[in-house]
């Protein structure tokens, strides 16, 4: 999220956004292992014939464009940076559901089964008076991570937003766990 402090700022951000002039990025964790460790997704996207506030892919869709990078690979999840070029509704979800290797905890997309310990640990136990096992993730698993951008003045501008700690939870267990596939 960006604010600007004045009306001409405001303006000229805004326009930034329109005209397609900021690149956007974030970071996500998804099922599984993507086959390729990058790659690009060209696939247009328009709302479900059937179901309201879900999209699908489509050729008949308005265009879309999503690249992707996997940062870290497991068996279970993969870390994935990604940069859309255009901002549909819901298009990272929808794009990687289409590849087959929805978000995490996606639950109109995927799946809404959290992120567990029990499911990346192999000798996981609970502990003696605990009756049910607390998510290390219980949301969605994407996370606005860097905007790009040069200002009125010229200069480039980053701005980047650390991954949330629960995000960065369930990468320490899976580090921690399982020895990474590639990087």
């Amino acid at each position: 999220m960006i604010f600007a402090k004045n009306e001409a700022t405001h303006k000229y951000l805004s326009q930034l956004f329109e005209s397609r002039e900021v690149e956007k990025y974030y970071l996500g964790l998804v099922n599984g292992e993507l086959p390729l460790p990058e790659g690009s997704v060209n696939a247009g996207i328009m709302e479900h014939p059937v179901q309201r506030g879900k999209m699908v892919t489509n050729a008949k869709g308005r265009p879309s464009l999503t690249d992707y990078k996997v940062e870290e690979a497991y068996t279970l999840y993969s870390l994935v940076r990604f940069r859309i070029h255009t901002g549909r509704t819901h298009q990272i979800r929808v794009h990687m559901k289409h590849l087959g290797h929805p978000i995490a905890v996606d639950e109109l997309y995927g799946t809404a089964t959290p992120v567990l310990l029990s499911a990346i640990k192999k000798k996981f136990r609970l502990g003696k008076f605990t009756e049910e096992e607390r998510p290390l993730l219980g949301r969605l698993a994407l996370h606005a991570w860097k905007l790009k951008f040069v200002d009125a003045n010229g200069q480039t501008v980053e701005l980047e937003a650390p991954l949330p700690k629960d995000i960065q939870a369930v990468l320490q267990q899976l580090r921690k766990h399982k020895s990474p596939q590639h990087n």
